[in-house]
């Protein structure tokens, strides 16, 4: 049986508003739900989780993205930051200043930057990780 290597996607957004790597986290969460993949959305801490659960209800009017927290529930969606225990799904997301041990699982990795020095140069490393072991990366500019 030949591995599908993971591709990977940057979404570069054009500037750093607060929260707008999460509401495109959300938007993409909703696109994914929608055509039918389940996905993890790995975030940097309990807070960091706390903050995406509180934004899938609120992000848009009128959407709708099932989600839970814990791993054992049900749902085409999850959110954490374990490292230890990812939970199993199509897509990640990756909300993380690092690159997660367990992202080659997933047949694609989804990696938003903003233009925060700190983002920025954390998502270089990350990129320059994923293109240093022939990952399949795409770019993609996101305009307010």
């Amino acid at each position: 049986m030949l591995a599908i290597m993971t591709h990977v996607d940057f979404y570069i957004l054009a500037d750093d508003q607060p929260r707008e790597r999460e509401r495109l986290a959300c938007r993409l969460a909703e696109k994914v739900y929608k055509l039918g993949h389940r996905l993890y959305i790995h975030t940097t801490g309990p807070a960091h989780t706390q903050l995406l659960d509180e934004l899938l209800w609120t992000f848009r009017a009128g959407s709708f993205v099932p989600h839970a927290l814990d791993a054992g529930e049900a749902a085409p969606v999850h959110i954490g930051h374990d490292s230890d225990n990812p939970v199993p799904a199509d897509v990640l997301i990756n909300l993380g200043a690092e690159v997660p041990l367990f992202f080659s699982q997933y047949e694609r990795v989804a990696e938003i930057v903003d233009q925060d020095p700190a983002v920025r140069q954390a998502g270089r490393s990350r990129y320059r990780f994923y293109r240093d072991r022939g990952y399949t990366l795409k770019t993609h500019k996101i305009r307010g």
